[in-house]
């Protein structure tokens, strides 16, 4: 997603012509409309049977940005002009009677690694703090055919490495929950604009947990699709499997809506699914009597705040009501240690060690760190991850002929300090790594499969919990199906934050 050097110098002079607004002043009213908590899909019938103007719901999506943003700091850019042009358009083309989109009159936010054309792109990075991209990312392109008004960017860590969304041009995100704490990442200004209702939808991507943590930080549903699920043709890295984009949303059937319309293949990336995204406009409701479902033990032993455990383990009731059959079960995930680590590391180094050796002081340290570390690597140590990732991935979908789903917690502890860049240890379990503390994420982003995060309860303090929810090779609907069907019976998700 970062772009090339020639764009680079084509589009950092740009800046001075773009109409950009920092969330600012904009403090219309004291109390959230109602409608800024409607879900995603509902609004969207609403805007379609014409009880609501794309307008109208832009409006009073830009009074709760200016009334929450500047206290919570998710959306780092707001594009109020571009987005009121946008909105004016949809309402005319209605009006026409034109065909409309899946996403016709949405507001929808953007994390700040993804190309917006028009819109400053910055990554978190210093280094591009006045970049405006001439072209938009697939995702962004996307929706925007599909109908979705971009009403601005959310903040999101320095390229998006870790898993705490700060960085020294924005400042830090804050939880909306508690303020104190960290909202997670680094899709972490996307799950907080959900979270305040400044947007119905959200877009993110995911390495190592970065769809999934952020929205069990802040109550909301991240979904982490099967990689080609929702291509990148624009990857420097075409086929490697750690990475993908994908959204968030504050239920599971607002994130499929949003879903259905940037899944589908492309013909420049070559791991695409050839399934059309339309696939994820279907119902999601289904029994589920007698589906096997693995509940977790350790992780191998891997260290759990005992709140989370709590809370999770509680839970396996919720699924046995719903019909299905748990059994406590876990593949050996030994091989995730050294092919995740390593395959992040060379990912680092591909991506951003020329930008280090020419800026070798732009960079935070722990991202320095493993950059480094990436440009060390030998072709041995490489060998060697891609044959344990291999046994991973067999090891895995093996595991799941017999159960259907695989349910863990999504995060090891629940939101931790702001203030503190990572956790240092768990349970007594100290760390030496920055990414040491998400392993119950990307141990099961080096499987492939597709995994969701939705919301499981709240801490005796009042800080969200998520449930994550793992499903077979590239069945991804199913994933989203069993997220639903455990949403409905909870509710957790229907609780939102006060902010002051």
């Amino acid at each position: 997603m970062v772009p090339d050097k020639a764009m680079r110098r084509e589009t950092m002079t740009e800046t001075a012509a773009i109409s950009l607004h920092a969330p600012g002043p904009l403090r219309s009213g004291s109390v959230a409309s109602p409608l800024c908590f409607t879900g995603a899909v509902e609004m969207a019938q609403l805007i379609r049977a014409k009880k609501l103007s794309a307008r109208e719901a832009l409006s009073e999506h830009l009074k709760q940005i200016g009334r929450v943003n500047p206290t919570v700091n998710a959306i780092v850019t707001l594009v109020t002009e571009k987005a009121a042009e946008a909105a004016a358009r949809a309402d005319e083309m209605q009006a026409r009677g034109e065909q409309l989109g899946p996403l016709h009159g949405l507001p929808v936010a953007h994390k700040d690694l993804f190309d917006t054309r028009g819109i400053r792109t910055t990554y978190g990075s210093p280094l591009f703090k006045d970049y405006v991209p001439t072209e938009d990312d697939m995702v962004v392109e996307r929706m925007r055919r599909a109908g979705a008004i971009i009403v601005g960017k959310t903040n999101t860590p320095e390229f998006g490495a870790g898993s705490q969304t700060f960085n020294t041009i924005f400042g830090a995100t804050l939880n909306p929950y508690d303020l104190s704490k960290t909202c997670g990442g680094s899709s972490g200004g996307a799950a907080v604009a959900l979270a305040c209702g400044m947007a119905p939808l959200a877009t993110g991507s995911d390495t190592g947990g970065s769809l999934r943590n952020p929205a069990a930080f802040c109550n909301v549903v991240g979904f982490r699709p099967s990689i080609g699920r929702v291509p990148n043709p624009k990857a420097g890295m075409a086929w490697s499997t750690l990475n993908t984009s994908g959204c968030l949303g504050r239920t599971v059937a607002d994130l499929a809506l949003a879903l259905s319309t940037i899944a589908g293949p492309d013909p420049d990336a070559p791991l695409s699914i050839l399934e059309p995204g339309e696939l994820f406009a279907q119902p999601l409701g289904r029994s589920f009597k007698g589906v096997r479902v693995a509940w977790f033990k350790d992780l191998g032993g891997v260290p759990f705040d005992p709140r989370v455990r709590a809370i999770i383990d509680l839970h396996r009731a919720a699924f046995e009501s719903l019909g299905c059959i748990v059994e406590q079960a876990e593949p050996d995930f030994t091989p995730a240690e050294i092919s995740f680590r390593t395959l992040r590391a060379w990912a680092a180094a591909a991506n951003f060690g020329k930008m280090l050796q020419q800026h070798p002081n732009a960079f935070k340290d722990t991202l320095k760190e493993e950059i480094e570390n990436g440009m060390k690597l030998t072709g041995q140590d490489l060998a060697s991850a891609e044959v344990a990732h291999s046994l991973l991935w067999r090891r895995f979908q093996a595991f799941l002929v017999g159960y259907e789903y695989f349910i863990l917690p999504t995060t090891q502890l629940p939101p931790f300090d702001v203030n503190v860049p990572y956790p240092t240890e768990i349970a007594g379990v100290p760390f030496g790594n920055y990414i040491d503390w998400m392993k119950s994420c990307w141990y099961i982003s080096a499987t492939g499969n597709p995994a969701v995060s939705v919301p499981a309860g709240f801490t005796p303090a009042g800080l969200p919990i998520g449930l994550q929810i793992v499903g077979r090779d590239k069945q991804d609907f199913g994933v989203l199906q069993l997220a639903h069907a455990f949403e409905q019976a909870t509710g957790f998700g229907n609780k939102h934050p006060s902010i002051p």
